[in-house]
Parts: C-alpha cells; structure tokens; sequence
C-alpha cells in the first residue's frame, strides 16, 4: 500500500473513531437530559401534590380554629412589624383557607401602618403592583378568583418604597424555604430585596403547613422570617 493510501486509510479510520466517540458523547448527554427532564417532572409533581395536601389541611381548619390562629398570629406579626418600625406594610387579602388577615389590618389602621394589596400588573404578566388598601378602596375579582383593588395609578406604591412584604404561602420548611401557588409573583418581586435592603418579606401561615423540606428552584426566594400563630421563626 503507497504511503498516499496508508495516510487515507488512517484517515478513514480516524474518522470513524471520531464519529463513534461523538455518537456516544450525544447519546450520554440525551440520557443526561431525560434523566434531568425526569427529574423535574418528579419534582413539579412532588410539589404539586404538596400544595394539594396542604391546602386541603388548612381548609379543614374550623371556623373557631381559623379566628383563633388569627387572633395568636396577628399579635404576634404586629409585634414583628413594630420592632421593624415599619410603616408601610404589603399584605394579603385571605383566600383558600390562609391564615386570615383581617384581624390584622384592623389592628395595622389603628396604629396609623399604610396598608398595601397586590393586584396583577395589566401590562406585564407574571408581575404584580402594590395599591394602597383602605376600607372604601374599590376592589375586584381578578382570574384566580381573588379580591384586588382596582387599578389607580395614584394609588400605586413602588416595591422598595414598602418597609415589608407580608407573603402568603402554601408551605414551609424549617430552613425559610417558600412555597407559593406556583406562579412566581412573590418570587419575583422579593428577588432583589436583599440588594435593596427592602422591602423585607415575611412569611405568614397557619402550623400546619409546615414540612420538613421543601423541593426547592434556584428562583425560590427564601424567607427571613415567618410567623405561624404559635412562633416567629428567624432564619
């Protein structure tokens, strides 16, 4: 064989090599990527049974149940809030069994706190605006069924300009891990926080929604404090 046909032959061979080393490479990683994508649909559907048990426990809770841990975890978010000296303060209004917050605001109008609610923002989705609440504040049923206010641009309080961020939740773990209906608002907003200083988020939720570990993204915002009627948690 000439040197010419050596050199070919050996080229060919090489070839072949090569393309048998990439066909494993591409065939390693397609299994790295079903086993990954595996994952992640374990886990979506490991947190959304979570949410299912959780939401139906707390909505098991007794109309007495519901007004006591109230009562219990008002008191002891006003006292949070005022060690805070905050001013202006975000919250919620109670759907599906949350922990209930009206016990709360009432108390955070007598002591002169501003009061905010979220409302979906109309132009950007998956963002939310804060609109000062009040007693007369006109209000509406949004696409999730729950009560916001009606959008007033002269009503609308910029995110760092809130001293805190009372978060609902579905569930929590003892490492300040948050777990939301699964739509990223809070998320999002309290995603700089710790950049800005402000606002400071604070979880708020009835004992039973307590876990031991939550299936966590590298989105999820963790939460500094969470308060349930029996305890302030710090983290």
């Amino acid at each position: 064989m000439s040197t010419s046909s050596k050199l070919s032959h050996l080229n060919t061979q090489s070839d072949t090599a090569h393309l048998a080393v990439d066909d494993a490479a591409v065939g390693e990683m397609t299994d790295v990527a079903s086993h990954a994508a595996n994952i992640a649909i374990h886990t979506q559907e490991n947190r959304n049974q979570l949410r299912k048990s959780i939401r139906t426990a707390r909505k098991s809770l007794s109309e007495t149940e519901q007004t006591q841990a109230s009562l219990s975890a008002s008191q002891r978010m006003l006292d949070a809030l005022q060690a805070q000296n905050a001013q202006h303060v975000a919250l919620y209004l109670t759907h599906d069994g949350e922990l209930a917050t009206p016990a709360l605001i009432a108390a955070l109008w007598q002591l002169g706190i501003h009061t905010y609610l979220p409302r979906l923002h109309p132009f950007n989705a998956g963002q939310l605006l804060f609109l000062h609440y009040s007693a007369d504040t006109p209000m509406q049923v949004n696409q999730f069924g729950i009560l916001e206010p009606k959008l007033d641009v002269r009503a609308i309080i910029p995110v760092t300009e809130l001293d805190v961020v009372i978060t609902p939740l579905v569930a929590f773990d003892l490492m300040g891990n948050r777990m939301g209906m699964g739509g990223g608002y809070y998320d999002r907003t309290l995603a700089n926080w710790q950049l800005k200083g402000k606002p400071l988020p604070m979880g708020y939720a009835h004992d039973c929604q307590q876990v031991v570990s939550l299936p966590c993204e590298h989105w999820d915002v963790p939460l500094p404090f969470i308060i349930t009627p029996s305890r302030l948690l710090t983290f």
